[in-house]
């Protein structure tokens, strides 16, 4: 177990990264990736990657190492930063997880369910028929079969009604039955320094309404463009990446790009004001601190991070 650690969590254009960044150069640690869409690297622009000149100036690990066509998992993730964080031990630096995911925070510090393994075959069978179908009836077919995971999930969010669905046919158990017993985590609370960079809420959907912008004057349609090329199945993760779905319609000829546009932004409110909530409830440790103030909060609390001798 890591019983050193900075743990920077935040809703999405929070300003999380350059708080990292200069976190990283001030007290010689290495930037570990904790956002479930970072970690591919078909997107780099849509979900907003460390720059090829930030990741220069300072190491960073578990960014844009996925294929997209893989169905990556907190599972993995954990496996992926168990051996990041002995790399990094190994070679004297600090890890500052930063990210908007928040149950890679919460599986990295409190453990992640014991659930049991599903057959490649099994996966596949499920996934295959899943395919085209509207989500809503994916939800409608877990009600029948496993009614308590699905009170549990949104009628939108295909992945994790395939995920209930696989441990059901595989186990014949809800997913819930599983999710008492946890495995060891990897990081020690107590000696992590965790904070939740909380802007104000009309400040925070200014800036994601001004970098959407920003990613479409980069290049975010030649992203998409090219990630619709490959015929992925769109219950991967990777398909639903805030803007993606609505840009893909754009370029299919089925929306104006002004109203994609208006509805990816509109979609990453949403998921930002999800962020919040899960920290609230499942983040109990993480001080709410505003952008403004993370940097001194920090410098303030960093009594265990003592920056390298010259």
């Amino acid at each position: 177990m890591t019983s050193r650690a900075i743990l920077i969590a935040g809703p999405t254009a929070s300003g999380k990264s350059a708080l990292a960044l200069e976190l990283a150069r001030r007290f010689g640690g290495a930037i570990v990736n904790a956002d479930s869409m970072q970690v591919y690297r078909d997107l780099r622009i849509l979900t907003a990657r460390p720059t090829r000149e930030e990741e220069k100036c300072v190491r960073h690990e578990l960014f844009g190492h996925v294929d997209g066509a893989v169905n990556y998992s907190v599972g993995r993730w954990l496996e992926d930063l168990r051996a990041t964080l002995a790399d990094l031990e190994r070679d004297h630096l600090t890890p500052i997880l930063t990210g908007g995911t928040g149950m890679y925070f919460k599986a990295a510090l409190y453990g992640l369910s014991d659930i049991p393994s599903v057959p490649a075959q099994l996966r596949a069978r499920l996934r295959a028929e899943a395919q085209g179908l509207d989500p809503r009836l994916l939800h409608e077919r877990l009600a029948r079969r496993d009614p308590a995971a699905a009170a549990r999930l949104r009628p939108t969010d295909p992945q994790r009604i395939l995920r209930a669905l696989e441990i059901f046919e595989a186990t014949g158990k809800s997913l819930l039955a599983f999710q008492g017993a946890r495995a060891a985590p990897l990081l020690d609370e107590t000696g992590c320094l965790s904070l939740f960079v909380a802007p104000q809420r009309d400040e925070l959907y200014a800036r994601i309404d001004a970098r959407f912008d920003k990613m479409i004057a980069l290049g975010a349609l030649d992203e998409v463009r090219a990630l619709r090329e490959r015929g992925l199945d769109p219950a991967l993760p990777i398909m639903r990446a805030h803007g993606a779905p609505h840009l893909m319609r754009f370029i299919a000829g089925e929306l104006p790009l002004e109203e994609a546009i208006t509805r990816a932004k509109l979609d990453t409110r949403h998921y930002a004001k999800r962020q919040f909530t899960f920290a609230r409830h499942q983040l109990p440790g993480f001080p709410w601190i505003a952008p403004e103030d993370a940097l001194a909060w920090a410098r303030e609390t960093t009594s265990l991070f003592n920056a390298p001798s010259e």
